[in-house]
């Protein structure tokens, strides 16, 4: 049995091993696929692991072989779900190895934020500390989260996580979900999007991208925000309307952002938040920590080996 990966760099640089698939069959792993190499690499696979690299309509004819998709990740329109079921391609995805990781990311941008702790570092080390009339100094205003109110746009697992942790900091935390868990109401209040824009010191947005999620973060949403709000994103960069966070950053409406994710990445040069002040950006790493990708490989050999044995977990296009 022939298994390809189309994009395993990202997964794995180099620093886990990909010893569990290759006990299931013959095993290639590409570091990188370009779009007109996928028919030619998938071949007369019949078990094919992506990341990112789309696996379309057009692909699923031209490689009749194909009987799984192993998507390394939790979101899974990269392939095109509808036209492999009709094929009878069972199709998984990975739900729940980063929510740790992506957890302790918001935090990491959100303290940074709050005490600026690379810059301050950096002005000792340039000598400010040592030539200072002073014992201390600081450039900006520091912040303390202890009764601050958190407000957590989607409220699933990663949202949780989150929360737990806001709650740890002695944060008040509200959650808005569709779906609402009796065990939560222990950490948070669960409450309208127009009540966490209202009441939130710091808004975090942990939902999925949907046609009523699509650019939440927009002029009309932030008017309703406290003054000097602060926003934090490693979701989906589609949530915000990037040129309006801009403007309510550059006004200060917004005090800072700290964003995991854009609209386009990687990111576009004209992305309008690359001149903006007071956003912090970092490459889409939230869910990248050593032992997330270890879950992630970990469960992706259980995905499959499930599916070989015939009962396959994790499905995301079941008819």
């Amino acid at each position: 049995m022939k298994i390809v990966v189309l994009d395993g760099y990202t997964e794995n640089p180099g620093d886990l091993s990909w010893d569990g698939l290759k006990a299931l069959g013959e095993l290639t792993v590409h570091s990188r696929t370009a779009p007109e190499q996928v028919v030619s690499r998938i071949g007369e696979a019949e078990i094919v692991f992506t990341n990112k690299v789309k696996i379309t309509a057009e692909v699923l004819q031209a490689c009749p072989k194909i009987r799984y998709i192993g998507v390394l990740a939790t979101g899974y329109d990269v392939v095109d779900v509808k036209t492999a079921a009709e094929k009878g391609i069972v199709v998984t995805n990975i739900p729940t190895y980063g929510t740790q990781s992506v957890a302790q990311f918001v935090f990491a941008l959100l303290l940074e934020i709050c005490h600026h702790v690379g810059h301050h570092s950096e002005a000792v080390y340039d000598g400010r500390w040592s030539s200072n009339p002073d014992w201390c100094f600081w450039d900006y205003p520091l912040i303390e989260l202890a009764g601050m109110t958190m407000g957590i746009i989607g409220y699933g697992r990663i949202g949780q996580a989150t929360g737990r942790l806001a709650k740890a900091f002695g944060m008040k935390v509200l959650a808005n979900d569709k779906y609402q868990n009796e065990e939560c109401k222990s950490v948070c209040e669960y409450v309208s999007r127009d009540r966490i824009f209202a009441e939130s010191d710091v808004i975090v947005l942990h939902c999925p991208l949907f046609p009523d999620t699509e650019k939440i973060i927009c002029k009309e949403n932030i008017a309703k925000m406290k003054d000097g709000v602060i926003l934090i994103n490693n979701s989906r960069g589609g949530l915000v309307n990037e040129a309006d966070l801009a403007e309510a950053l550059k006004s200060r409406k917004i005090r800072a952002a700290g964003l995991d994710v854009v609209s386009t990445e990687p990111i576009s040069e004209d992305n309008p938040l690359l001149k903006a002040k007071h956003c912090l950006i970092t490459p889409h790493i939230s869910w990248a920590s050593r032992a997330s990708r270890t879950r992630l490989m970990n469960i992706a050999v259980e995905n499959l080996q499930s599916f070989l044995n015939g009962n396959p977990v994790n499905v995301v296009n079941k008819k």
